[in-house]
């Protein structure tokens, strides 16, 4: 039996103009460029951990995989 995968729909829903160099670095980490950009990402502590450093500038939904 395959086992389900989760996933996260990361969605940039605020401007990076005017943010710190770290952050702008994380979102690029994570595969965001412009604004409304959205990436699938695994669940992982990696992705979770990028997250949670631009948690105020980033929409996230989990997908659930069959």
């Amino acid at each position: 039996m395959a086992v389900k995968e989760k996933k996260l729909k990361i969605k940039l829903v605020r401007s990076l103009v005017g943010r710190p160099r770290k952050q702008r670095e994380v979102v690029r980490g994570l595969g965001l460029r412009k604004l409304n950009s959205e990436v699938i990402k695994k669940d992982c502590p990696e992705v979770k951990g990028m997250i949670n450093k631009v948690s105020h500038l980033v929409k996230i939904e989990e997908l659930n995989q069959k």
